[in-house]
């Protein structure tokens, strides 16, 4: 089975092209492949596949064999893809996914995709539409209590479940320890991808992310998203600022018209291989 891998500020996934490969198991095989010392390593795996209603659509799955209905970083990478072969030759292309048909607008230079800009689509800001257990509302500057911390959390789903907390250092604070429990709080019933948040100024935020499915990882687009979307909610920064994440930076905008999340960022192609799977090539 050939396989492109790619990645998106550190955040990188094996991707399978469906044109021409036919995977019988996805979910097995993402923890198989996303294996760091046993396979390719990644964060989990992205099929390109056909679509009715776009220029290509997106299946995600994390390293832990989970279904995923977003991933910002990882759309990116797809959209170079399409592009540079031949799937759709234009500046501004759709992708279907899992939660909803999203446009993207590429930056070419030289033939090459250098940077992607993507519509997210409108933050869901119910409580019971992330999905968090408790009162009907929003979720806003909100106590939760993980471990033996109790954090202000700002909860919103991008398409994919975030809870979003302010630290004053984001650079020492434990991750693992407080990530690892809160992404599996009783509370979120699917689960959560959990950013941890350092206001630089009114444009910009460091931001650190535990995903449910994969642990920490560099970047995560929908996070960032979801940071942009939580400091503005609470008063912290401005509507448009830069994510700053362990991988690189993100342009994050929330508009005031449309409630659209804009994120621009970039993407690479890593290298191309091939997987010894048995029973799988088409």
């Amino acid at each position: 089975m050939r396989f492109t891998k790619m990645e998106a500020l550190g955040n990188d996934y094996v991707y399978v092209d469906g044109r021409t490969e036919r995977v019988t198991d996805a979910s097995a095989l993402a923890v198989r492949i996303s294996d760091r010392h046993f396979g390719v390593g990644a964060d989990g795996l992205i099929l390109i596949m056909p679509s009715d209603v776009a220029d290509a659509r997106m299946e995600m799955y994390n390293a832990d064999g989970t279904r995923g209905k977003m991933c910002g970083n990882g759309i990116r990478c797809v959209a170079k893809y399409v592009y540079e072969h031949d799937i759709a030759r234009k500046d501004e292309i759709t992708i279907e996914t899992d939660c909803g048909t999203r446009r993207l607008q590429l930056f070419v230079s030289h033939g090459e995709v250098e940077r992607v800009r993507v519509d997210m689509g409108t933050p869901e800001l119910e409580r019971t539409h992330v999905p968090m257990t408790g009162p009907a509302g929003r979720v806003v500057g909100e106590d939760l209590t993980v471990l033996d911390r109790t954090f202000k959390v700002t909860a919103l789903s991008m398409g994919n479940p975030h809870c979003v907390t302010f630290v004053d250092d984001v650079d020492t604070f434990d991750v693992a320890r407080y990530g690892g429990a809160a992404a599996h709080h009783r509370v979120f019933p699917e689960g959560v991808n959990v950013e941890f948040a350092e206001v630089v100024d009114a444009r910009h935020v460091k931001m650190r992310v535990w995903e449910r499915g994969s642990g920490e990882t560099l970047a995560c687009g929908t996070g960032a998203c979801a940071v942009c979307v939580a400091s503005v909610l609470n008063g912290l920064t401005e509507r448009g600022i830069t994510v700053h994440l362990r991988g690189g930076d993100l342009d994050v905008t929330w508009s005031e018209g449309d409630d659209a999340v804009i994120m621009t960022g970039p993407a690479r192609e890593v290298f191309t291989g091939e997987w010894p799977e048995p029973g799988v090539r088409a």
